[in-house]
C-alpha cells in the first residue's frame, strides 16, 4: 500500500459536525468543524467538500468514508457507519493504548465510555436527559451574561475561589448565577462554579478510577475543565491532540481498517 492512499471520517454531533481526512500512515491531513445546523445533508455535503479542498485532495483521491454521530444516517454519501461510541474508543485509545475512562462532553450529550487494556469497551452511559453536564450549558452561561464563549476559559483561571453552584438544572442555575453576581460575587468566580457544576453531573453520572481520556469541543477551549477534573478524582487526565475531533478521526481509523480489508 502506498501513502497515498486518503479516507475520511465525519462525525455528526448535535451541535457541530466534524471531517478529518487521514492516510494510510494514519496521519492527520485535514480537518473541518462547523456548525450541523438545521439540514444533516447539506451541512455533511459541506464538511465533506472542505475538508477534502483543504487537503488539496481530489474526490477521486479519497477510498472510504465513514460517518458516526447522532445524524450518520443522513450522509448518504457515507460507504459505512459506525456507532459514535465505538468511534470515540477507536480514535482515543489510538493516543492513548491502555485501560482508561473516556469522558466526551459534547454539545448536548455526554458519553462517559470505559474501555479495558486492549481498547475494548466494557460499559457507557450517556447523558441525554440534562443540558447542565454538557457544553450547552456553558454556551447558555456565556449568553446570560453578555461574554464571548471563547473568553470564559481566560476568565475562570482568574478565580481563586471554589464556590458552588447550589442549582444542578439549567435553568435555575442562570438564574443563581446572575443574582450571586448582582450581590457582589465575581463574574470569574461564578464562571469557574459554572465549569464545576458541568464536572460534578459528569462525575454522578458513573464511578470513575482509571485514568480519564478528555474529549470534545469544551476542553478543546477550555483547559480549566481538565484542571477541575484531575482536582475531584485525584487521577491523570489526558487530553488528546486535537480532542474535538476524536469521534471523527476514530471513524477516519475504520475507514482505514475497512479499505485495507476491501483491498486484499
Amino acid at each position: 500500500m502506498t501513502n497515498k492512499i486518503f479516507v475520511i471520517g465525519i462525525d455528526v454531533g448535535t451541535s457541530y459536525i466534524k471531517s478529518v481526512i487521514i492516510n494510510n500512515n494514519k496521519e492527520l491531513i485535514s480537518s473541518f468543524i462547523k456548525r450541523t445546523g438545521t439540514s444533516i445533508e447539506i451541512s455533511s455535503k459541506t464538511a465533506l467538500e472542505e475538508v477534502i479542498n483543504k487537503g488539496s485532495l481530489k474526490k477521486s483521491s479519497i477510498k472510504h468514508i465513514v460517518a458516526t454521530g447522532y445524524g450518520k444516517n443522513k450522509v448518504t454519501f457515507a460507504d459505512s457507519y459506525k456507532t459514535e461510541i465505538s468511534c470515540h474508543a477507536k480514535g482515543a485509545y489510538y493516543y492513548f493504548p491502555k485501560k482508561n475512562t473516556i469522558i466526551d462532553i459534547g454539545g448536548q450529550d455526554t458519553k462517559v465510555i470505559k474501555l479495558d487494556k486492549e481498547g475494548k469497551i466494557l460499559r457507557f452511559k450517556m447523558n441525554r436527559k440534562c443540558a447542565a453536564g454538557t457544553g450547552a450549558f456553558i454556551e447558555e452561561i456565556a449568553y446570560r451574561l453578555d461574554i464571548p464563549l471563547n473568553e470564559l476559559n481566560t476568565l475562570a483561571l482568574k478565580s481563586t475561589s471554589n464556590t458552588p453552584l447550589a442549582s444542578f438544572c439549567t435553568v435555575f442555575a442562570k438564574t443563581e448565577i446572575l443574582t450571586r453576581i448582582k450581590e457582589g460575587e465575581k463574574v470569574e468566580d461564578m464562571i469557574k462554579s459554572a465549569f464545576g457544576s458541568v464536572i460534578k453531573r459528569i462525575i454522578e453520572m458513573t464511578k470513575i478510577e482509571d485514568s480519564v481520556v478528555l474529549t470534545g469541543g469544551l476542553i478543546a477551549h477550555n483547559s480549566i475543565i481538565g484542571d477541575i477534573l484531575k482536582k475531584e478524582l485525584n487521577t491523570d487526565i489526558l487530553i488528546p491532540p486535537h480532542p474535538q475531533l476524536i469521534g471523527a478521526f476514530g471513524a477516519a481509523l475504520f475507514a482505514l481498517e475497512k479499505y485495507e480489508v476491501k483491498s486484499q
